[in-house]
């Protein structure tokens, strides 16, 4: 797979503003931001590759970095052959950026009267730009909207206006910074759906998706990074990053034949002091659910089965779910002090 975006230790360091205003009064002196520390990424055409991290780690800062908005301080990025820094404006034309926070919309125009606007700005000629903006309309189902003013749609349409208006041109690698964001659950997963028709279709779209929600990520992601302190502290597929970061597993029985009491009186014998603690809960139709974690691959499971069947229990169902993407990034976070 051809790389679509070779990023090479791009760091970004924002100065302090008016710093030598602040030395002349002698205020308190501060220290220039880090946003970007040495990140190096490498993402393939038509690759759907996330980014994880929490608010200021540095997702926002690379994706504009990419998108040719903010300039690195060191380091390269390369789209599609093209230098960042060098060829700006052909990285332009490869790249569309929907970012969380945008402001460049004309509140006071309609939601079609803005496409007309940026389609104009990205040299669709009336007709071109015309059927452009019926299909993303269709798509994003901003049509019954199309003339309303944009200063009046809610949150989670302008977030859908924003990808929309990243769409215009059809640009072969695209930047979501968090697309479902203030979405209602139904929207959000159409959302989902048109990103990865976008990386499967005839012509498939690199896509760099930044989010909080991380279930989103693994459903969507190919491979995902994750950034912690303006540093890519891991890159791997989601399963084989839960599997690495991940040493414990949670156990939901569910059980008939002995009531909630019973059932932690049975496994009494399996408790240890170093050991999570057994959790029983009697649900409807006389089934007894009891939860615990467990070290992966111990015989504690075992011990607990043995224990429960020797004691009269009928073992209903037996669940194990291992660790998610929240837990190798608060992993990662404990490691470098951030929580």
């Amino acid at each position: 797979m051809s790389a679509a975006l070779s990023i090479q230790n791009v760091s970004k360091t924002y100065p302090v503003p008016l710093a030598a205003t602040r030395r002349l009064l002698r205020m308190k002196e501060r220290a220039p931001v880090e946003a970007l520390n040495g990140v190096t990424l490498e993402v393939g055409e038509g690759e759907v590759f996330g980014l994880i991290g929490r608010n200021g780690a540095g997702k926002t800062t690379l994706a504009k970095i990419i998108a040719t908005l903010v300039q690195p301080t060191e380091g390269s990025v390369n789209v599609r052959g093209f230098d960042s820094v060098r060829e700006e404006e052909r990285v332009r034309a490869q790249v569309g950026l929907a970012s969380a926070e945008e402001r460049s919309f004309y509140w006071r125009l309609t939601v079609e009267q803005n496409l007309v606007f940026f389609a104009r700005l990205y040299g669709l000629g009336s007709r071109d730009g015309a059927r452009r903006i019926e299909e993303l309309l269709e798509l994003f189902e901003l049509t019954p909207l199309r003339r309303r003013r944009f200063g009046e749609l809610s949150t989670g349409n302008k977030q859908r206006m924003a990808v929309a208006r990243a769409m215009l041109n059809s640009p072969p690698v695209l930047l979501l910074d968090e697309p479902t964001r203030s979405l209602d659950p139904l929207a959000a997963a159409t959302m989902r759906q048109v990103i990865g028709s976008l990386a499967r279709g005839p012509r498939p779209v690199t896509i760099l998706l930044t989010s909080h929600n991380l279930a989103e990520i693994e459903e969507l992601c190919e491979r995902v990074a994750v950034i912690s302190r303006g540093r890519i502290r891991a890159v791997d597929e989601p399963h084989s990053l839960r599997a690495a970061h991940r040493n414990r597993e949670r156990v939901r029985l569910k059980l008939r034949g002995v009531d909630a009491e019973r059932a932690l009186e049975l496994l009494r014998a399996v408790q240890s002091e170093e050991s999570a603690q057994f959790a029983a809960e009697q649900l409807e139709d006389d089934l007894v659910a009891v939860n615990f974690e467990r070290e992966s691959e111990d015989d504690r499971l075992d011990r607990a089965l043995r224990a429960l069947v020797e004691g009269g229990a009928h073992v209903v169902s037996c669940e194990t779910e291992r660790g998610t993407l929240l837990d190798v990034l608060e992993t990662f976070e404990r490691e470098t002090g951030e929580v």
